[in-house]
């Protein structure tokens, strides 16, 4: 599988240290950066990320900021992609199984990194589960990207 990681000066150290990591079980990492922790902002790495997802690049991808809320609203706004906080376990892999999240959304000044850690193998782990009521409410999400939520 192949990983988009992005990430603000926030998130830098961690994705770092992620970036290896995943390179080191096997998986093939895009990073998208930043690579400094030179104060930036996190909208262009989510963009960034979200693009990547859309163009097929990766499969899954992991935005980290100091919050992870910033990046989660930033990506939600491109088409198609789904990009959730997790900061446990369960949401990591609940958000795919029901959800089809593509992006993964951490807080660096939120959860510590071996939790970090933890939650990306959760997440990267999970499939979607397909069932008929899963669908149906992602039908309605991409309803409402396509503009019915609008009227």
């Amino acid at each position: 599988m192949r990983v988009i990681l992005g990430a603000d000066h926030a998130g830098f150290p961690y994705k770092t240290i992620l970036a290896s990591m995943l390179k080191e079980a096997g998986y093939e990492v895009l990073d998208l950066g930043t690579h400094t922790v030179t104060p930036s902002d996190y909208p262009d790495y989510a963009a960034a990320v979200a693009e990547a997802i859309i163009n097929k690049e990766g499969e899954r991808g992991i935005l980290i900021c100091g919050s992870a809320v910033g990046v989660s609203i930033a990506a939600n706004k491109f088409k198609g992609i789904r990009a959730g906080v997790c900061h446990d376990t369960y949401s990591a892999h609940q958000s795919v199984e029901h959800d089809d999240v593509n992006i993964l959304c951490l807080g660096a000044r939120v959860i510590g990194l071996e939790l970090a850690k933890d939650i990306v193998y959760t997440f990267l782990k999970a499939e979607f589960s397909g069932e008929e009521r899963h669908v149906k409410r992602l039908e309605k999400i991409s309803a409402i990207e396509a503009g019915w939520g609008s009227k």
